[in-house]
């Protein structure tokens, strides 16, 4: 049975992370979408504070360090990639930049993005298209339309901001899971109407952190 994989590149610093519980749920959703298309995806989340000291070696040395280089093959084989970024300074934070500074353009070019971030204030979602997004179009991928900014009020149950970063996240995993079945039909892949996450020791790690920002 084939499948599809799916590589979230989650930049949050702090554990537990808002950037990490927003990336989870694009993923739980963008698994969802894809099981309506009766695709098998494969789920596979990075931790880039997990890799900072050879993020900093690999970009003095040239050449993937460590555990970077398994990262950056996993981002090369992946289908699909979501990326997501705390704000610093009304731009991406610079270990997702270091990061995205040692993949290689061609191994980009045509990959589906969706591109998501978190910030303290409202003000700063604008820094999703005028930061990331030429970002990745200049690494030759997909952008998908819609990207996904939170900010710390929309995590707030007593307001109208969660439903809309919901409806926010539905509208984009959308976007990202007719992407990927349109790669599968262009490599010509059969899949079997199920999906599944595969669930490593990274995304275990989400699973916690989704219980302590939640209170649980």
């Amino acid at each position: 049975m084939s499948s599809r994989r799916l590589v979230v590149v989650n930049a949050g610093l702090s554990n537990p992370s808002s950037t990490r519980l927003l990336a989870d749920r694009l993923a739980a959703d963008v698994v969802e979408a894809v099981a309506g298309q009766g695709d098998l995806l494969e789920v596979t989340v990075l931790d880039v504070r997990d890799l900072a000291a050879d993020i900093a070696n690999s970009a003095t040395s040239g050449f993937g360090v460590g555990q970077v280089q398994d990262a950056l093959d996993a981002v090369y084989r992946a289908d699909a990639l979501i990326v997501a970024t705390p704000v610093f300074n009304a731009s991406y934070s610079g270990l997702f930049k270091s990061f995205f500074d040692l993949v290689e353009v061609d191994r980009m070019a045509g990959k589906p993005v969706l591109i998501a971030a978190t910030g303290g204030s409202a003000r700063h979602s604008l820094m999703l298209d005028y930061a990331m997004r030429p970002l990745f179009s200049y690494l030759r991928a997909v952008v998908m339309p819609t990207g996904v900014y939170a900010a710390s009020a929309d995590w707030s149950g007593s307001t109208g901001d969660t439903a809309m970063l919901s409806d926010r996240i539905r509208r984009a995993a959308s976007e990202l899971a007719l992407s990927i079945g349109s790669v599968g039909a262009a490599s010509g892949t059969k899949h079997s109407a199920a999906s599944r996450i595969h669930v490593d020791a990274a995304e275990s790690d989400g699973i916690s952190n989704f219980a302590k920002l939640l209170g649980s």
